[in-house]
């Protein structure tokens, strides 16, 4: 069997031009990075009359994923295969995980996204880019502490460490400014992975160039010695920063395997931040295709909600359907009967045929369809099919679809790429003519405490929330700074409905804890910890770039 990497090397890829050609974009819409990447510098326009808007979300997944990415190609793929004119919009990877336990991005088998390498691999340099501007502001506060503090920043108070683009431990916890007097002030600080990086939530979030620039300026950095926030655009580093990210704005012009256009673009973190790709990659496909197939990160209860709630509120655009991913393996590992590791084989009892098992996890898939179901989408189950499944497991899905009215289709698109999803393609553009009652779980007006409350028991099925003394006075605080009316965001484990990674199904009865809240004002949100919650990842003990090399002839090899 061939691997990712091989299949995508033997495709032949049509020309950057001939993909920008297909969304109505000329010569000068477009900067060529290569034969088959480029910068989409066009303005986009309104949505084009009927174009679709289409979100694929999933389940809890295991620590291997459920194949949002490779269903959001095969889709794309499957609908061209009908006639439609599709795009589909994702994040770009960051480099932890592709060289970690996680791997690559770019989708798997014949539902990629190409150039492979070059997706997961730098790109055009957009993480790069983010990278040098968030540090450009981490260094101008430390010069302007070692050159008399002119702002009086209070030093403990700075929550503005550094960044790379690299599972590190051992930059989890740094001290800066050691050595001699001309060395900076010492203290202690952080680096966190790139995609964590307020920076990059911005370039998601922002609906404009000139909004990214706005957005860089309110990023609070700490505060002065009175407790007033002092931000980016204080220091007098905003307009660097935008300078940094003038070419980092532009969505990026990539294509899937069977030649369908790809827009990929930025990458925020899917545990303390939005998870999603750009609003202005959706503006621009949004304008120049019949669908856009897009991306949340995680399950429903965290990437979707925060599509909706933050994503969709900021850019005004309504989601036409939510396509939730499923597998067999993640309804078994449900079931609470089975363990899985990332890294390790899977158990072999998971491997076997046991429809039980399948309808044991199928709490965890109801509970996603009801957050799904909360917002007012119509939803479409997506049996993501992989090798060694039975139909009888996948029959057991579908049933439980049908009886909640819920349309099903089992797609084979990484064995048969857009030929394999036709029969979920169907299913979605009928979804979309059912029409979106959009709601949203909070008022923005509403106090922060509240919001998080909300949050807890109307989308996770938390009993209500436990916030920690020290993180409800900070609750306050911002609220009295003037930042009471952002939306929330909880920053917990993906691998379960509950902030304990270790339950399966959807547990009631829990409360969820909040033990610290923290701002992020360029980005527009708070966001509050459950739990342990690490923003800059290790390697593991076989990490995957000990897999990887470049062979005689230059070709890439690993890399999956």
């Amino acid at each position: 069997m061939l691997t990712d990497l091989e299949i995508a090397q033997a495709a032949t890829l049509r020309s950057s031009a001939e993909i920008g050609a297909a969304l109505g974009l000329g010569a000068d819409d477009l900067e060529p990075y290569g034969r088959h990447v480029a910068k989409i510098l066009a303005v986009a326009d309104e949505p084009a009359p009927g174009a679709r808007y289409v979100v694929v979300t999933a389940i809890t997944p295991t620590p291997l994923g459920e194949g949002k990415t490779t269903t959001t190609v095969g889709l794309t793929q499957g609908l061209a295969r009908l006639g439609e004119r599709a795009v589909a919009v994702l994040r770009q990877p960051s480099l932890g995980p592709v060289f970690g336990i996680k791997g690559g991005a770019a989708g798997a088998g014949r539902s990629q996204v190409l150039p492979m390498a070059a997706m997961n691999l730098h790109l055009t340099g957009d993480f790069h880019a983010v990278t040098a501007a968030h540090n450009l502001l981490a260094a101008m506060i430390d010069n302007h502490l070692h050159h008399g503090n002119e702002l009086r920043i209070a030093p403990h108070s700075i929550t503005w460490g550094r960044v790379l683009d690299v599972n590190d431990r051992a930059l989890r916890n740094v001290v800066v400014g050691l050595g001699g007097r001309l060395d900076g002030v010492p203290r202690q600080s952080r680096f966190d992975i790139t995609a964590a990086s307020e920076v990059m939530t911005i370039l998601a979030l922002a609906t404009s160039p000139a909004d990214v620039r706005e957005r860089l300026g309110r990023i609070v950095i700490g505060m002065d010695e009175d407790g007033v926030p002092v931000t980016a655009e204080h220091l007098k580093a905003a307009g660097a920063m935008a300078m940094l990210l003038a070419d980092a704005v532009h969505p990026n012009l990539l294509q899937t395997i069977e030649g369908q256009p790809a827009l990929v673009h930025a990458g925020p973190f899917g545990n303390i931040a939005t998870g999603h790709s750009s609003i202005m990659a959706d503006q621009v496909g949004l304008a120049r295709a019949g669908t856009v197939v897009t991306e949340a990160g995680f399950g429903a209860d965290l990437g979707f909600e925060r599509f909706v709630n933050v994503k969709c509120r900021t850019s005004g655009l309504v989601p036409d359907a939510a396509v939730v991913v499923v597998t067999v393996r993640a309804l078994k590992a449900h079931s609470g009967r089975y363990r899985v590791v990332a890294g390790r084989p899977l158990p072999t009892g998971l491997l076997a045929e046991n429809p039980d098992d399948v309808r044991a996890g199928l709490v965890n898939l109801a509970h996603h369809l009801d957050v799904v179901a909360a917002f007012g989408v119509p939803a479409v189950v997506a049996i993501n099919v992989f090798p060694g499944d039975h139909a009888s497991e996948h029959a057991v899905i579908a049933e439980f679809a049908r009886r909640r009215g819920v349309r099903c289709a089992a797609t084979t698109h990484v064995a048969d790429g857009g030929a394999g999803a036709e029969e979920l393609a169907r299913e979605v553009l009928d979804a979309c003519g059912d029409g979106t009652r959009l709601r949203f779980t909070y008022e923005w007006d509403a106090p922060l405490d509240d919001k998080l409350e909300t949050l807890a028991t109307e989308v996770y099925g938390a009993d209500g929330v436990e916030i920690a003394s020290t993180a409800m006075a900070e609750l306050r605080r911002l609220t009295e700074l003037g930042f009471g009316g952002l939306p929330v965001l909880i920053a917990k484990t993906h691998l379960s409905t509950t902030a304990n990674p270790g339950d399966r199904g959807a547990p009631g009865g829990w409360r969820l804890p909040i033990r610290e809240v923290r701002l992020a004002a360029g980005a527009g949100y708070v966001y509050a910890l459950a739990g342990a919650m690490q923003t800059m990842p290790g390697l593991g003990s076989s990490p995957a770039a000990e897999r990887m090399d470049v062979d005689a002839g230059g070709r890439i090899v690993g890399l999956v």
